[in-house]
């Protein structure tokens, strides 16, 4: 059976530069559950999110971005917010700065593919650059807190591999489950 996923190297690992058409806003915009991590941060946490809110007056294509989770073995509900602007060089990509005390952090990030699946649940796969304080990064994303099927995980991780970019090989080797509970 021939997978119907599709993803593209992050822009500085792209020999031709080119990549699939980004998702639109609007698909991004609100809840999706990190199910699976190849980041060392999200080793002892469970139900993490990310919700996604268009800010309509800045003049710039920005997204509020807040992420929640909790550590593994406590109830209490942890947050980091922070602001998305998207990188006009580079569709489909972001840079995040942090509100509050976080200001001072950034990141940047790009979605390497997104879709719907056949059992009907949206997912999207995203690097993260490597920052001062968490090395390079891949999530994978579905809006169903239960995740995506097992078989939609492989063909992703599959696909990952396929691009031949040895940096994300490794990271698609070292990807994680994230409970979801």
């Amino acid at each position: 059976m021939a997978s119907n996923i599709k993803v593209d190297p992050p822009k500085i690992f792209a020999k031709d530069g080119k990549k699939c058409d980004p998702p639109t806003n609007q698909f991004l915009m609100g809840t999706w559950h990190v199910t699976h991590s190849s980041l060392p941060l999200w080793k002892d946490k469970r139900n993490v999110n990310i919700t996604y809110k268009e800010i309509e007056s800045s003049g710039q294509n920005q997204i509020d971005d807040l992420v929640q989770y909790q550590a593994i073995g406590s109830d209490k509900i942890k947050s980091v917010h922070g602001v998305d602007t998207s990188d006009a060089g580079n569709p489909g990509a972001w840079n995040w700065r942090g509100k509050g005390w976080l200001k001072i952090a950034s990141s940047h990030w790009e979605c390497l593919g997104f879709g719907h699946t056949d059992d009907d649940k949206d997912w999207v796969v995203t690097y993260f650059a490597k920052t001062l304080f968490t090395p390079a990064g891949v999530d994978i994303y579905s809006r169903d807190k239960r995740g995506l099927s097992q078989s939609t995980v492989d063909e992703i991780l599959l696909a990952l591999k396929g691009l031949e970019v040895k940096e994300i090989t490794e990271l698609a080797e070292s990807i994680f489950p994230i409970p979801q509970e």
